[in-house]
């Protein structure tokens, strides 16, 4: 790095309107250094926070490079542990070292990322800080040369965060963003450390903070080689984390039936046989959802009145599309089991929007 590599003067927002920029990194390629430096030149940050990730001795000079940045500092992990591990390790030293910032824009260090797209995200941030302010995802447009496993795996993964989220996102999958500091304690509390914590941060997104996505350029060099994505390892994990949200739902539906079916062959009355399955299975439900799905930190004595309000208005529509069904032919437990399949999806969507937000 020569004495040239230092920040230009430049017009620039008060300090504390700066972000700070984060980059995961293992095994990065040469060209970090030159990255930080093109990112950092205009002012558009305070600092860069820069995190090995556990590479090895080959990469040293590398990130002793990064090192000489101006107002850079690099950070090492003693192992490799994952980008969502070293991504709250940025996180919380942006917290403990620039307490007035107002947000982290994270950047991946494999050169997948423009300076000037990076400076782009960071002058989002700054322009949307406030008390709820949104995430800011640098979105790819994924024309012209893409990989196909990039392609097929954001294609499939932005649909289903749609219906999980309420959010219509281009690219899921990108490690561009703008993270209000507002956001930092809720993504430092996550239990994730993989990759699959960049999806979790989206499905923190609720409850009056929404998600703005910036154009940026789809670069991927010499086919995306220098990813350490895993496509099968590490989308089971990510894809574990929205299957989550399903599971306790599918779980307390079978109870539900199983429940009524019992019920129904000792007393064949629908509504006595609808009411003891409901008792039962939203006991369950609404455990595994507050625990295990949305990790709600919220009182019971706030989330339990809006689930029991939930649970009688699913109830009573259950029961009135359960006789309607019935009434056109449907045997009771055919009905049963179509009226709560169509009923699963607005649960879902009132208890993410309302109960557990």
């Amino acid at each position: 790095m020569t004495a040239a590599h230092k920040l230009l003067p430049s017009e620039a927002p008060p300090e504390r309107a700066l972000p700070v920029l984060l980059v995961p990194a293992f095994e990065p390629p040469r060209l970090l250094p030159e990255l930080l430096w093109s990112a950092l030149a205009t002012g558009r940050f305070s600092a860069a926070i820069v995190i090995d990730d556990g590479s090895s001795p080959a990469c040293a000079p590398v990130f002793e490079a990064c090192a000489r940045v101006a107002t850079t500092v690099v950070l090492r992990q003693p192992r490799r542990c994952g980008k969502g591990a070293a991504l709250k390790a940025g996180l919380a030293a942006v917290r403990a070292r620039f307490p007035d910032a107002v947000g982290v824009v994270t950047a991946d260090a494999d050169g997948q990322h423009l300076p000037q797209d990076i400076r782009a995200v960071a002058a989002a941030l700054a322009e949307g800080s406030g008390d709820r302010s949104d995430l800011i995802l640098g979105a790819r447009r994924f024309d012209g040369d893409v990989p196909l496993r990039s392609r097929l795996g954001n294609g499939l993964t932005r649909r289903v965060m749609c219906f999980v989220t309420g959010h219509r996102l281009t690219d899921t999958q990108t490690g561009l963003r703008g993270i209000p500091r507002e956001m930092i304690p809720e993504l430092l509390g996550l239990p994730s450390n993989g990759y699959e914590f960049e999806l979790d941060m989206l499905l923190c997104c609720r409850g009056g903070r929404g998600v703005r996505e910036v154009p940026i350029q789809t670069v991927y060099a010499a086919g995306n080689r220098t990813s350490h994505f895993d496509p099968i390892r590490d989308s089971m994990r990510i894809y574990w984390v929205l299957l989550r949200f399903f599971f306790a739902s599918l779980t307390s539906a079978v109870v539900d039936n199983l429940i009524f079916a019992a019920t129904y062959l000792a007393l064949p009355q629908v509504g006595a046989c609808q009411l003891a399955a409901r008792l039962v299975s939203m006991g369950v439900n609404f455990g595994l959802n507050r625990s295990a799905v949305f990790h709600s930190k919220q009182d019971v004595r706030r989330t339990l009145p809006r689930y029991l309000a939930l649970s009688l208005l699913s109830g009573l529509l259950g029961y009135g599309l359960i006789r309607g069904l019935h009434g056109l032919g449907l045997r009771v437990l055919s009905a049963k089991i179509l009226a709560e399949s169509l009923l699963f999806f607005l649960n879902f969507a009132v208890q993410r929007l309302i109960v557990f937000k």
